[in-house]
Parts: structure tokens; sequence; C-alpha cells
């Protein structure tokens, strides 16, 4: 085989493809939850902490001098970051958790209650195993 064609043969498997499906939705969830993060939770956030956004919250080293930028550890933005992971990971795993529960819904049998004639078959069954083990005895 030629390399074209093994190339072919691997990227059109299953699993390659429904791994660059996978990516592709992820990264549309990624966006979903950032702007949910930025422009919904985070804003009353802001508010409880005394209106700070923590995006701008930053230690200078070196003030900016001329055209020469400011050398500043923007901490803030390291914040948000954790914050917004933190977020994701957590809806991920609320999202993760409803789909196991529908999942285990499904594959659990449901159990029917017996009878009247199947519990009075069961007494029945069980009075003549005690009676069997009497006379062995």
């Amino acid at each position: 085989m030629s390399f074209l064609s093994d190339f072919k043969s691997f990227a059109m498997r299953g699993n390659v493809m429904d791994l660059a499906v996978g990516v592709v939705v992820g990264g549309a969830f990624g966006q979903i939850v950032n702007s949910l993060v930025a422009d919904i939770i985070m804003p009353p956030i802001g508010i409880l902490v005394g209106g700070v956004d923590f995006s701008d919250l930053a230690f200078t080293l070196k003030p900016a001098e001329g055209t020469t930028a400011a050398v500043r550890i923007n901490y803030g933005e390291f914040i948000q970051t954790c914050v917004n992971f933190l977020i994701i990971a957590f809806s991920i795993f609320l999202f993760v958790r409803l789909l196991s529960k529908l999942n285990r819904k499904k594959d659990e049998p449901t159990t029917v209650p017996p009878t009247k004639d199947q519990e009075l078959l069961g007494e029945i069954r069980d009075l003549l195993k005690t009676q069997n083990k009497e006379l062995e005895k």
C-alpha cells in the first residue's frame, strides 16, 4: 500500500472521525462556557468582591518607558483562567453525570412485583423444602 492510501484508511476510521467531531463540538462548547463565565457569572462575582475585575489585577515590575511596554505580572488573568477552568470542569461534570443517570435508567431492568399467585407458589415451595429437610433427618 502507498503512503496516501494508508493515511486515507487511517483518517476514515470511525474512531478518528468520532474524535474529530468531539474536538469540534468541544471547541464550540468551550466558547459557550467561556461566554457564560465572562458575561454572566463573573459580573455578579465582581460585585460581590467590591466591583473588582479580576482580569485587571496585576503587579507592575517595571513601568512603561517611551515605546517600551510595562513589565507586569497579570495575576488577575490567572485567577480568571482558574475560575473559568473550575466552572467548565463543573459544568462538564454535571453534563456527564446527567448522561450517566439517563443511561443507567435505560439499562436497569424494570422489576415487576410478583403476583399473588407467584407469592403463594413461593410459599408452597418453601414449605415443601422445609418438609423435605425434616423427612431427611
